[in-house]
């Protein structure tokens, strides 16, 4: 203990280390031990132990005077070690605390860093102390920069983009070299500006909570780039500050320059599983306080894997509970965020490992707190198993990624698929949200993410190319649904050439003109590739990173990106907050109506008929049900949506004069930058030609 200062009693909540009456008050919950030490390291690596002798609720707590922001500090765990009861305290390991607000070091002796000798689940505890090869917990003051006034974007005017912190401006040449590839970097003004123009309301970060490197990779030298592998949820990841240590100040100031922008940041978040992997894995944090009350067990002492991580996190532990809630509030009032995509968030729902329930205490406990409920939460609606795909089955208060929407697009712009499930995806995915008090921008509607084929790659290559990735091609997933349009990967045949950018441009625009929610991925609207990667999660270079250095393919596909989202945006029934339910409106027509090539409604068995390759999505916008951030309802023009999968020209016949008089062509993917190939506008009932795998958008003035 530091010379003078006093050990007081401190109090047990709120948890963590918290600066206070001239010292620090720490408090780590760990009911199984039978003692614990704080440990603060000095910068030459001295150690100082300080034992806790107040144990309140199994959280053992005190204040120790004369300790400042900044110190390094970890615990050490005294108490029983018994692998078949799943219990592994050791003291000889150092431990991160759950509730750290910054992290310094790494994972550099992953041997050091084991908590058994020999066998993991019968070996006796390792007395190699693994101080100096695993990361240390920094005490932090609170406070920094103002993150601004939250955005609040309205669920139905949001346009998610999802990027990578550090892929995202490491090759941008806006972007000083030093600020590149950080929280810094991503506040740039050149970057900012980038965001704007494309005309995406908000920002899906990658995780930017702290990460290790799973074992594997160390072993292997390799990184985890993406960061699904957590260690601590309240620490911003220190990787990403341009100076080390500040990473919570350049956190803040990143929020505050996206929230002056109006632009909302989300972050991923990954509360399913931990760095620490099975039993075979490290002893970092949460293994050595209470591995019972993080993860799942199975009989024997294992952990119960359904994330394929090694372990799962016990989400009907009541501490676990209070760890995640109490990580979100802190990233939502004191790093400013505006809301969560929950990573595998069908884990969250299954307390125990059982079924699915969506009213499990976790998802409650998140959705009915009085800060969280303010929040976008967004469900990864599905973990490992089969079990865990759980599409559709999330509660009221969550939107969910849509993979049956994903599937669907894919497969209809590749001929695999009839109109029958496109009409439903277009039109906001009733059939999954409907029935549950839920609104169509709770379906979070994409084509691409991190995970899978870039929007190039998706209409480049048939196959996955993950040989960079040192596991012989054999991770990432073999149902891409893609088609390479004739050629596989990269080729000089104008014709392919010209091909995969039409259908890239009927992607995006299908992804942007339907009801729901469009998430985007980083790069797509920059022509990006991975070149047939699908699962770069562990290449930190080229592969990964935005290169803003654009071919002409690019400069149009960004030019395309950016009018289909800026008509999204002035036109409110492209973005309804409610279902069509077939009411009547002011001009007289239902409020959707689905067409033939011949100009007549979709009969009842024309939904059966597999082979169909054309339909036809006519909008009424007399009553869209949008509103004003004021509250009125708004109106807009009626619109009618054109898409057709087939190889060859087809001609249609527009509506009748009872859908609107005139027809006007506003977005054409046969262009390379969507314009109309054909301006002006066409009569009711007059003939119309679509080329070939093309869409069309026409505006029907009101």
């Amino acid at each position: 203990m530091p010379a003078d200062s006093i050990l007081l009693a401190g109090r047990p909540f709120p948890l963590g280390a918290h600066p206070e009456a001239g010292g620090v008050r720490f408090a780590v919950s760990a009911p199984p031990a039978e003692a614990v030490e704080v440990c603060l390291i000095s910068e030459d690596g001295t150690e100082e132990r300080v034992e806790l002798t107040e144990r309140t609720f199994g959280v053992w707590h005190g204040l120790i005077s004369g300790v400042t922001p900044g110190q390094r500090y970890g615990y050490r765990v005294h108490g029983p070690y018994d692998p078949s009861r799943g219990l592994r305290c050791n003291p000889a390991k150092i431990l991160v605390d759950p509730y750290a607000t910054r992290i310094t070091g790494a994972l550099t002796d992953l041997d050091a860093a084991l908590g058994y000798v020999g066998d993991p689940m019968h070996g006796g505890p390792s007395t190699v102390d693994s101080l100096g090869s695993v990361p240390l917990s920094v005490v932090t003051s609170p406070g920094g920069p103002d993150t601004g006034v939250k955005p609040e974007v309205p669920f139905e005017e949001a346009v998610v983009y999802e990027l990578h912190v550090k892929g995202f401006t490491q090759r941008h040449p806006g972007v000083p070299q030093h600020l590149r590839g950080t929280y810094l970097g991503l506040a740039h003004p050149s970057v900012v500006e980038h965001l704007v123009r494309l005309g995406v309301t908000t920002v899906e970060l990658l995780p930017v909570q702290a990460f290790l490197d799973e074992p594997s990779l160390v072993e292997a030298g390799r990184h985890n780039y993406w960061g699904y592998s957590p260690l601590a949820w309240f620490a911003p990841h220190p990787g990403y500050a341009s100076e080390p240590g500040r990473e919570v100040e350049e956190f803040r100031t990143m929020v505050s320059a996206l929230h002056s922008a109006g632009i909302e940041v989300l972050i991923d978040v990954v509360y399913n599983h931990t760095c620490e992997g099975g039993p075979d894995g490290p002893t970092l944090s949460y293994r050595g306080f209470d591995a019972p009350g993080y993860y799942l067990h199975i009989e024997g002492g294992g952990t119960l894997d359904i994330t394929g991580c090694g372990n799962t996190t016990e989400a009907g532990s009541p501490q676990f509970v209070r760890l995640v809630t109490d990580s979100l509030r802190y990233w939502t009032t004191e790093l400013g965020v505006d809301g969560f995509r929950f990573d595998l968030a069908s884990t969250l729902g299954r307390p125990g490992g059982r079924g699915f329930d969506r009213a499990s205490a976790m998802l409650t406990a998140i959705t009915t707190d009085p800060v969280l409920s303010r929040c976008k939460l967004i469900a990864e609606p599905w973990d490992a198993t089969g079990d865990g795909y759980r599409v559709g089955d999330f509660g009221v208060q969550w939107a969910e990624w849509n993979g049956r929407y994903r599937d669907t697009v894919r497969d209809y712009w590749r001929g695999m698929t009839s109109v029958r499930d496109l009409a439903y995806r277009l039109s906001g995915s009733s059939d999954l949200y409907s029935d549950d008090l839920r609104r169509p921008w709770q379906s979070i509607n994409f084509v691409t993410a991190h995970d899978g084929f870039t929007l190039r790659d998706l209409v480049s290559y048939n196959d996955k190319h993950n040989e960079a990735n040192g596991e012989d091609n054999r991770d990432g997933t073999n149902d891409n649904r893609s088609w390479n349009c004739g050629a596989e990967g990269e080729t000089d045949d104008a014709e392919v050439l010209a091909l995969r950018a039409r259908q890239a441009r009927n992607l995006f625009a299908t992804l942007l003109l339907s009801t729901g929610t469009p998430m985007l991925t980083a790069g797509d609207e920059l022509w990006r590739t991975q070149l047939g990667n699908n699962n770069a999660y562990c290449l930190d270079d080229e592969t990964s990173w935005v290169d803003w250095e654009l071919p002409p393919e690019g400069e149009s596909m960004l030019a395309f990106a950016r009018r289909v989202i800026a008509l999204r945006a002035t036109s409110p029934a492209l973005r309804q907050p409610a279902f069509f339910d077939g009411r009547t409106t002011p001009s007289g027509a239902p409020d959707l109506v689905w067409f033939r090539p011949d100009g007549e409604e979709m009969a009842e068995t024309d939904w059966f008929d597999d082979g169909r390759r054309f339909l036809g999505m006519w909008i009424d916008g007399s009553t869209s049900l949008s509103r004003s951030r004021d509250g009125e309802l708004v109106s807009d023009d009626s619109w009618l949506l054109l898409v057709h999968a087939g190889d060859e020209p087809l001609e249609v016949t527009l509506p009748g004069p009872e859908y609107g008089g005139r027809y006007e062509p506003v977005v054409d993917t046969t262009t390379a930058d969507g314009s109309p190939a054909t301006p002006g506008s066409f009569a009711a009932g007059a003939p119309l030609v679509l080329g070939g795998r093309s869409l069309m958008l026409l505006r029907v003035p009101g």
